[in-house]
């Protein structure tokens, strides 16, 4: 997720505890045969099947063309479905395709679609709302930050490169509709993950009838929108929170137990634990003063995610174009200090893009394990590197403003930052611009900022998911970093047919990443929070999107 990938720090996280999971059985749950996810039957529990939850953020996009962040992403995972979509182990299971196939080398893929699967108005959903919805995403017109995701089919990089002769060009798209439950794709090279990467959001269907008639109101209202998901969007009352209700077109209804879930927006901590206390919410992230306060609970969840965050330094920042004042930043704050006072939560150190237990190799080898760490915590250093960098500039000090989210949280990791570069880089002034998530968001894409806490998580399981957004003027890039050698080691890994050679190409580009300081990275994110005992069969995903309710279900709530 992504820009999603990307939410606060601190907002709600919705996944099932390593606690509850031992509670069932003491093995981790699994999705095992049934349909349901869950290795029950679907027959519906007897109690009101009603999830009340928090998030911290308004939801900025629920256009599949235009969403970029993890809110959005999260969202529309369960108000809508792609050809695939993941169960609980992270694998992709079926979705609006029955199955598929591919040809020998993995080039073409023929999806057979289920002829049960229905919009909300009750009308069948085809293979040309996928033609129409991939080809909108890459139309010029669309402009949609995501459209690189669809690199991997045939034509989709050149329809959008200004200037290629296939620029705009979006019929020459490798997709086609052989009749209304035939889909073939075709790819430009073989990609392992591809029919992962079905299940998120850009890859979802939109019909074009219903897309044209709602014209410039389309998906800004929950009424302006169709579903095909286990949910609708019933009620979205902006900056307040929104509401699903059971899609009763769902092609897999009889297997989604939950009737209700209800969504409050909330951004302050305190309230966040009172309305769990009172019972008025199921679920709540922890920030870590509450940590150790509820540390004996048998509500407490810990665990690991492979979301890393990190400070994009903008280059257009005349400063920050010193590879000398990036490399200082980097090194002049305590980022073990960082995780162990501040986030308390399981999150873990980060000195590099690419997160541990995300991907392995044709060998097997993870790929953080190959690539280690880059940089290190050294003030001493840090100061010798900043004066070479204030001597190259012609100056004795320098002023950056830090782009932040407005959230409990990240305003206290403003903070820090602030402090420690303040007291360990002479001569530097760090302003901090707190901002509500989607306007944070877009001063992000338009640049507008001198660096910034940022997150990303990943959209499907591969290092490219992280690589390939610093890629020259890339749509995700948003701080002027431009390298030729690592465009071109991007660019061919995309290209290439040899797995081995293809993943020495991005072991390689992360080191360059790194050479050039592009950014500083913070941490790989842990999330501690309260569940519920009572609430089950939340599927927390790896990747994409962060959960699906498709299998939740509320038993023994007294």
């Amino acid at each position: 997720m992504k820009k999603s990938k990307w939410s606060l720090l601190l907002t709600l996280v919705l996944a099932l505890s390593m606690f509850l999971a031992a509670c069932s059985g003491g093995e981790k749950e699994k999705a095992g045969d049934s349909k349901d996810g869950e290795g029950t039957t679907s027959e519906k529990p007897a109690e009101p099947q009603v999830l009340n939850i928090l998030d911290g953020e308004e939801i900025p996009s629920m256009d599949s063309s235009l969403a970029t962040d993890a809110v959005s992403f999260e969202v529309l995972n369960n108000v809508m479905e792609g050809l695939y979509r993941l169960d609980k182990d992270n694998k992709p299971t079926p979705g609006v395709a029955l199955s598929h196939e591919t040809n020998e080398d993995g080039t073409v893929y023929t999806f057979k679609l289920n002829p049960e699967a229905k919009w909300s108005d009750g009308s069948q959903v085809t293979a040309k709302d996928f033609v129409y919805s991939w080809r909108k995403a890459l139309h010029p017109d669309t402009l949609s930050e995501y459209a690189y995701i669809m690199g991997p089919i045939k034509n989709a990089n050149a329809i959008q490169t200004d200037g290629d002769p296939l620029y705009g060009k979006v019929e020459e798209l490798g997709v086609k509709a052989v009749d209304d439950t035939t889909l073939e794709v075709t790819l430009e090279a073989p990609a392992p993950y591809f029919l992962g990467l079905t299940g998120f959001a850009t890859f979802y269907p939109q019909k074009e009838e219903y897309v044209k008639s709602q014209a410039d109101k389309y998906a800004l209202e929950a009424n302006t929108l169709l579903y095909n998901g286990p949910f609708v969007l019933n009620e979205w009352k902006h900056n307040e929170g929104w509401q699903y209700k059971k899609n009763d077109q769902y092609w897999d209804k009889e297997n989604v137990k939950l009737d209700e879930i209800n969504v409050k927006i909330v951004k302050d901590q305190a309230t966040m634990v009172n309305l769990y206390e009172t019972g008025q919410t199921d679920i709540t992230g922890l920030s870590m003063e509450y940590v150790d306060q509820y540390k004996d609970n048998e509500d407490l969840y810990t665990r690991g995610e492979a979301t890393v965050f990190f400070l994009r330094l903008n280059q257009k920042s005349e400063a920050l174009k010193n590879a000398n004042i990036r490399k200082a930043i980097d090194m002049a704050y305590d980022k073990q200090s960082m995780v162990d006072v501040l986030l308390n939560n399981g999150s873990v150190p980060a000195y590099y893009l690419v997160p541990s237990d995300l991907a392995s190799s044709p060998d097997k080898e993870d790929f953080r394990k190959t690539n280690g760490n880059f940089g290190e915590y050294n003030v001493e250093k840090a100061k010798e590197l900043w004066a070479a960098g204030l001597k190259e500039l012609g100056k004795d000090s320098v002023e950056l403003e830090l782009l932040n989210y407005d959230s409990d949280g990240a305003k206290k990791m403003g903070e820090f930052f602030k402090n420690q570069l303040e007291k360990n880089l002479p001569g530097i002034k760090v302003n901090i611009k707190a901002q509500p998530f989607k306007q944070k968001l877009e001063l992000e894409s338009k640049g507008e900022y001198d660096f910034s806490y940022a997150g990303w998580g990943p959209d499907y399981q591969d290092p490219m998911t992280f690589l390939d957004m610093f890629v020259t003027d890339g749509a995700h890039n948003q701080m002027a970093y431009s390298n030729p050698e690592y465009d071109k080691l991007i660019n061919d890994a995309k290209k290439e047919m040899d797995q081995k050679k293809r993943w020495e190409m991005m072991l390689e580009a992360e080191k360059v990443l790194f050479e050039d300081q592009a950014i500083s990275p913070l941490y790989q994110r842990g999330v501690t929070g309260l569940q519920k005992p009572y609430v089950k069969g939340l599927a927390h995903h790896l990747f994409g999107a962060d959960v699906s309710y498709k299998w939740a279900y509320i038993e023994g709530k007294q």
